[in-house]
């Protein structure tokens, strides 16, 4: 037997798995490429950057910019960060171009997430950064902005939203991580434009059912028909403000760390970053010469959205989601998924406040695909005092809840049996679909029901505290 210790709340849950379990670890299973001189690569891109002049040609006196950058969910905070990296680079080749630091803003691209902090920015983008731009300067974008701008339906149907602010200075900048991610293949490129500047309606033409329920949503595949969308938006922002945005993508690893940097037009950066993204983040499992019956997680309390990811029910069942869709090529049709968690029901209510509330309006209805075609999902999704909250005291906003809904939706379409177990509160397990059984053993023999005795085991136990995860396949 092999003896493991899984993500559980703010512990460890110790399991033994039969030897044929495979369990992947970074550093054990897959290791990333080798890491690069990040000041060396990122320079190198912004002096030759892809199908677009260098910054210092697009800059000019009188000329504006504004540098977008991801929010604190990813990326990392370490000094050698791309963030930290790119931005001062990128902010003395336009000074050297001729523009005044006065006419350069800095803009958090948190999409739907709460808005980040002075104390935030300093924690992840440095002080030297910061203290440049700050107070006014250095801004969170507003999905219910009054300068949002509306630009309509692209060709697909999704509607295109962007920040007026960003589509109207001379030269809109964009600092991006390209890794793996299930939603759209990979983060930055068009994802980093359509999802970070943009407002609930155009978020929820991607961010919904009718896109994550879809089986080419499964393995964060490029391909998929939420990919298409990301790219369809972002060509129809860059053709209706008559704006190229200046993409500054960094393929990152497993901590954050830089592996190669490109910079240019954001289709050719995208062309040029996916190839090596596609390395680090698609791995195949030697060991796993078949797909395996049972995918195991482990499931931490707090994770990338925040403190509480792990208890809050609806951020939970988003990551084991977002796990098994990242797992999904190295599993049977119909397989079975066992999370472990503490589920206590903690909410989380100063960051996540209309989540209490979602969570109680769903349990009226037969699924979760129903409810968020209701108009309870609507109203909540809104509500004055919930988008007053997002923007102006650091809370989510109220659609994020229905978008993760959306995504935690994805395990109950695919597999034969959804578990959950070590809930401290199975009640509230139970509300999101998942049958909770006390310990391990029970789950295990209860799936034979389902994918028969001796299953093959494929155990992710540090899904979310071991750093970015990578999509997995089996051999065969």
């Amino acid at each position: 037997m092999k003896p493991v210790d899984l993500d559980y709340g703010l512990q460890q849950m110790s399991v033994e798995l039969p030897d044929s379990a495979v369990v992947v670890r970074y550093g054990e299973t897959y290791l990333d490429p080798p890491t690069v001189d990040p000041v060396a690569v990122t320079r190198a891109a912004l002096d030759s950057p892809l199908d677009m002049p260098p910054l210092r040609e697009l800059a000019g006196p009188g000329k504006t910019a504004a540098i977008v950058f991801p929010d604190r969910v990813k990326g990392g905070a370490h000094p050698l960060a791309h963030r930290r990296v790119s931005i001062p680079m990128i902010v003395a080749d336009l000074l050297e171009g001729g523009c005044r630091l006065a006419d350069i803003t800095l803009v958090c691209a948190q999409g739907l997430h709460r808005k980040n902090t002075y104390e935030e920015w300093l924690w992840y983008l440095g002080p030297e950064i910061v203290d440049q731009f700050w107070p006014s300067r250095i801004v969170n974008h507003d999905a219910e902005g009054s300068d949002l701008l509306d630009l309509g339906t692209d060709d697909m149907g999704n509607s295109v939203q962007t920040s007026q602010m960003v589509a109207e200075v001379d030269i809109p900048i964009l600092v991006g991580h390209c890794a793996a991610n299930p939603y759209g293949g990979y983060s930055g490129g068009y994802k980093m434009l359509v999802t970070g500047m943009a407002g609930r309606e155009s978020i929820a033409s991607h961010h919904s059912p009718k896109t994550m329920l879809r089986e080419d949503w499964l393995g964060g595949a490029i391909g998929s028909h939420m990919r298409h969308q990301f790219k369809s938006i972002g060509e129809a922002i860059e053709e209706r403000t008559g704006k190229q945005y200046f993409a500054v993508d960094a393929v990152i690893g497993q901590k954050g760390d830089v592996l190669d940097v490109k910079a240019g037009r954001i289709r050719s950066v995208e062309k040029a970053t996916w190839p090596l993204a596609g390395q680090r983040s698609n791995i195949v499992l030697n060991e796993l010469d078949e797909p395996a019956d049972v995918l195991l997680v482990g499931v931490p309390r707090d994770f990338h959205y925040g403190p509480g990811m792990g208890t809050n029910p609806i951020l939970m069942s988003l990551g084991i989601g977002a796990q098994f869709s990242r797992c999904a090529r190295a599993l049977r049709p119909n397989a079975v998924v066992i999370a472990v968690s503490w589920c206590d029901g903690w909410f989380n209510d100063v960051w996540f406040p209309s989540y209490e509330e979602t969570y109680e309006a769903l349990q009226k209805y037969d699924s979760q695909q129903a409810f968020l075609e209701s108009a309870d999902a609507h109203r909540i999704s809104t509500d004055n005092g919930y988008c007053f909250s997002y923007s102006n005291s650091y809370t989510y906003h109220p659609f994020h809840a229905m978008s993760m809904t959306a995504g935690g939706a994805v395990p109950f379409k695919w597999c034969s049996q959804v578990y959950l177990v070590g809930a401290q509160s199975p009640g509230h397990a139970r509300g999101m679909g998942y049958r909770t059984l006390p310990n391990l053993d029970a789950a295990l023999k209860d799936a034979e029901r389902y994918v028969g005795k001796n299953p093959r085991i494929l155990c992710t136990p540090e899904s979310f505290s071991g750093g970015l995860a990578p999509n997995l396949s089996a051999r065969s």
